[in-house]
């Protein structure tokens, strides 16, 4: 993962393009366990119910969940590389999507709030969630899947960043 801190301009003028980092693999390991631990044990269960009540033949409709198993499973891959993030002096850049790129653009003087969280499933992986919040609800934006440590680091640093350039508005 590169991290770092990138300005807008560089010498001359010349743009300088944002220093990116993505997300650690840990987000896609559970993201592809909760697939699995989902469409398997549905595989089952629509493949034995059917096949006791409705006839062997229509137990056949079980490969649908393992055939959304075997779809999901790139496409999961393809969401997490999308996903990545840059720190730069003045704001902070999300960028994520496969088909439809979105990034978003968070000013650190109008961020309001900055929220690590952890549920159970994110724990156990070792994972953690920064949500921003700005006074525009519709610019509220999150990063998925950090280790803990990089989400506290970085709302540290959203946080005193924020503080900075709104005391100077």
């Amino acid at each position: 993962m590169e991290t770092g801190t990138a300005g807008t301009a560089g010498p001359a003028g010349a743009r300088v393009e944002p220093v990116w980092t993505g997300l650690p693999r840990g987000l896609l390991k559970m993201r592809r366990l909760l697939l699995v631990a989902w469409l398997v044990p549905l595989a089952a269960a629509v493949g034995v119910l059917l096949g006791l009540f409705a006839g062997p033949a229509w137990a056949a409709f079980a490969l649908l969940p393992l055939a959304l198993v075997a779809w999901g499973w790139p496409m999961l891959g393809r969401n997490w590389r999308s996903w990545r993030y840059a720190e730069r002096d003045d704001d902070l850049l999300i960028s994520r999507g496969v088909l439809w790129r979105e990034e978003t653009v968070v000013p650190y003087g109008r961020m309001q709030l900055v929220e690590v969280t952890s549920g159970p499933v994110e724990r156990h992986f070792g994972l953690a969630s920064v949500q921003l919040h700005t006074a525009a609800a519709a610019t509220d934006a999150r990063i998925p899947g950090l280790l803990p440590e990089e989400a506290e680091r970085l709302r540290d640093r959203l946080t005193e960043l924020g503080e900075a350039r709104s005391a100077g508005l």
